[in-house]
């Protein structure tokens, strides 16, 4: 025990008792983190997470059970996590971290606060947070045997948007079937579907609407009657999208309008998804058929360049879904395909699908090379990865408690050894980037558009909310008048969203000043007019590199590394190898997590 190591422990065991921590995110790395805290010793802990437990989370997140399917995750990790040390004291909240009462006095309550996430737009939000009230943050994240932790103190370290970040390769599953925003979303739904009607079903890889989507109103009689109910979405009994295909005979029209139409329909239901979102609008294969021309369905240019129409895209997710159906037939029954990006009706038919689906959400359709170069791999989510990178995360929360921040490292977790025989490489924080536009003294940033386009809400939507994660941003102009913009208080400048920005007087080299007062940041914006972007471009962010990740980390321990990203969400980490065992990773996890437990108060035994 930590009391029976001298004083210094002892002093370190009344701070653990002492302190309030607060853990954001109950999910994969929140639930091994939430069991590690609670058997080091920590006593007041609050979590909070707006997600709701699926089947399909049962096989990694050990605090839940299927009786818990439907429930309150933050809520459900409570309990269970209470079974281990029944004297701790814990809240949990079933919201989200970004709703405005959880501000910056809020954040004050806390010594220190753990991230546990699973999308970039809740981490940007939270490194704020921290920043205006100068709490010390540790950020985590993983891929699949990948993993990384890091530790974010105001004016000492890099804060978590010092550095560009590379593209997000997983996303959460709501977003997938309910809300895609972008074009590799869609990719991604293309290739569930592919396994859901050809390949391996997976739970994980569900395409249908998602009934539980945390962004409607959370009701936890109703979430439970859905998750228990035998002939819905989303249940532990759901008949199988395969059996479901194959009782049809891969009946293509029938197929495109379960998807395309019945499914987009029913979405269209969610009212609430759609108050700040453009709603998608289904197709229907008769109706496409009638409207179609020689030019939609064939194309012009080099096959893998081109990109058709509507009906161009539903004639080759027909072609595609026959060819595959046959192939399937061939191989007997229980057989299953395996997608492969050289196997060309599997490519045809996730081109086919993510196109329709991208038209449907008002995005700009890709041509099969562009779909081919993104698709890439499905990252899974590994319990022991969780479970290395929270015992490591509890590691830099002593020493942080401990008063050692200078001690802090980041720590990456790779999947073979490097050239030192060490899977674990800690690296030294680095300092501050005096280019942030977050944790700079003065942030201020410059963005290349053309005046005459972009709207009002454009600003406001894609720009300061997408791209820089404001959650209520206020903008005035610096035009010696302090015209107010856009304001957070509702409907207050409703009437300028539909506006151009030159209707007020925006012009090259014109200043914003932006505020939230959520997040307390301030932002200075350049305007520079451009008339000349790329096509599709409606904006760039002078010197960003968004789709370029940071350099991978050197294998010497001694070399500083840029910070890294999320859960579930490609952290930056460096991948030296493509091989690694899981016994080696156990191991790593006794390394990281044992010597913590070691020395808990009350350590496993009785309560586990």
């Amino acid at each position: 025990a930590l009391i029976s190591k001298g004083p210094p422990y002892r002093k370190l065991a009344d701070s653990l008792s002492a302190c309030r921590v607060l853990v954001v995110g109950a999910g994969g790395i929140g639930c091994e983190l939430l069991k590690n805290l609670v058997l080091t010793g920590f006593k007041n802990i609050e979590v909070i997470d707006l997600d709701t437990i699926d089947v399909s989370n049962l096989n990694r997140q050990f605090l839940f059970q299927k009786k818990h399917v439907g429930k309150s995750k933050a809520q459900v990790a409570k309990e269970s996590v209470l079974q281990f040390c029944p004297t701790a004291n814990i809240t949990a909240y079933h919201d989200s971290i970004m709703n405005p009462e959880y501000n910056v006095e809020f954040f004050r309550n806390f010594m220190l606060v753990m991230n546990a996430l699973d999308n970039r737009a809740a981490r940007n939000h939270v490194n704020r947070m921290c920043l205006a009230a100068d709490i010390p943050l540790i950020e985590s994240g993983t891929a699949g045997y990948l993993g990384q932790v890091t530790v974010i103190k105001k004016g000492l370290t890099e804060c978590y948007e010092c550095q560009p970040k590379p593209t997000q390769k997983t996303f959460p599953g709501c977003t997938i079937r309910n809300t895609p925003s972008e074009p590799i979303h869609c990719i991604v739904w293309a290739k569930y579907l592919f396994n859901q009607l050809f390949g391996e079903e997976d739970a994980d890889q569900e395409v249908s609407p998602d009934t539980a989507d945390p962004e409607l109103t959370w009701n936890p009689a109703d979430t439970e009657a859905r998750a228990t109910a035998s002939d819905q979405d989303g249940d532990i009994k759901r008949v199988s999208t395969k059996d479901w295909a194959r009782s049809t005979g891969y009946d293509t029209v029938k197929l495109f309008n379960k998807l395309f139409k019945d499914d987009i329909q029913y979405l269209l239901t969610m009212d609430k998804l759609w108050k700040k979102r453009k709603a998608p609008l289904p197709l229907d294969w008769l109706e496409i058929q009638k409207l179609a021309c020689p030019q939609e369905v064939t194309g012009t240019g080099l096959k893998d360049q081109q990109v058709l129409g509507v009906a161009g895209y539903s004639q080759l997710f027909s072609r595609s879904v026959e060819t595959l159906r046959s192939m399937l037939a061939d191989k007997g029954d229980g057989a299953e395909l395996v997608w492969d990006k050289d196997d060309p009706p599997a490519m045809d038919f996730v081109t086919a699908a993510a196109n329709l689906r991208m038209h449907i959400f008002s995005m700009n359709m890709k041509s099969r090379f562009d779909i081919k170069s993104m698709a890439g791999n499905i990252i899974p989510a590994i319990a022991t990865t969780n479970a290395v990178i929270a015992g490591l995360i509890v590691l830099e929360a002593l020493k942080i408690l401990s008063g050692d921040v200078e001690q802090c490292r980041t720590i990456f977790l790779n999947k073979q050894p490097n050239p030192r025989k060490k899977l674990l490489v800690p690296c030294a924080l680095d300092p501050p980037s005096a280019n942030c536009y977050v944790c700079a003294s003065k942030p201020e940033v410059t963005v290349k558009l053309n005046v005459h386009k972009t709207l009002v809400l454009a600003l406001q939507d894609k720009i300061l909310k997408e791209k820089f994660g404001m959650v209520a941003p206020d903008v005035q102009i610096e035009d010696g008048k302090g015209t107010i913009l856009i304001s957070s208080e509702e409907g207050e400048t409703e009437a300028n969203n539909s506006k151009f920005l030159s209707d007020f007087g925006i012009r090259h080299g014109s200043r914003l000043q932006v505020d939230d007062f959520l997040q307390d940041y301030t932002l200075l914006v350049n305007v520079i007019h451009c008339e000349d972007l790329e096509k599709d471009v409606e904006f760039e962010v002078v010197g960003d590199a968004p789709d370029k990740a940071p350099t991978p980390p050197s294998a010497q321990e001694d070399k500083n590394v840029a910070n890294g990203n999320k859960d579930s969400a490609e952290p930056s980490t460096s991948s030296k190898g493509d091989y690694q065992t899981q016994s080696f990773e156990v191991s790593c996890f006794v390394t990281a997590v044992g010597a913590i437990i070691s020395r808990s108060q009350p350590p496993f035994g009785p309560n586990r």
